[in-house]
């Protein structure tokens, strides 16, 4: 009895995008809400467990495309930039968070409301392709309590180049 009542509670917790394979762990993927046609965002963080690896592409069949991105501050000025690829070393968690790399999704191909969920795959040069689960929660969503954001600042607070924000 004891064993069917904690299965059922951990059948009711979500578990919000976690995926592993191939020695890499994606945990906590989540987006902003956003409208169609407009602009998305993926924050998550990958873990190796496997031999030192780079994220080179990533892709989600919301948006006519996604990039990996990294804000940053050149000044006081807060500006993004593309990115190529991204090390990811075994032991040493690499956050996609406000204020920092990001997956940009451009051109998003239907509205992104809170509490959907949405496939982004990640290729690694080693490790190939993993796909995990994004939450979406509210727009203006910042990272929960915790986690090192800009600054201070979170990034939905920044101006962005060219008036975007992410």
């Amino acid at each position: 009895m004891r064993r069917l009542f904690l299965a059922a509670i951990m059948l009711a917790i979500p578990v919000q995008g976690f995926a592993e394979a191939n020695g890499i762990k994606l945990e906590d993927a989540w987006s902003r809400a956003a409208a169609a046609g407009r602009v998305g965002v993926v924050y998550l963080t990958i873990t190796d467990t496997g031999a030192a690896d780079r994220l080179t592409a990533v892709a989600s069949p919301v948006a006519a495309s996604a990039g990996l991105h990294e804000s940053y501050d050149d000044h006081g000025v807060a500006k993004m930039r593309s990115v190529a690829a991204l090390p990811v070393e075994p032991g040493k968690p690499v956050s996609l968070a406000p204020g920092g790399y990001h997956i940009m999704l451009t051109g998003l191909k239907q509205p992104l409301h809170q509490g959907d969920e949405f496939p982004v795959t990640l290729t690694f040069d080693k490790a190939g392709a993993v796909t995990t689960t994004v939450t979406v929660r509210k727009a203006g969503a910042s990272m929960p309590m915790g986690h090192e954001t800009m600054g201070g600042m979170q990034m939905h607070d920044m101006p962005m180049q060219g008036g975007q924000r992410q």
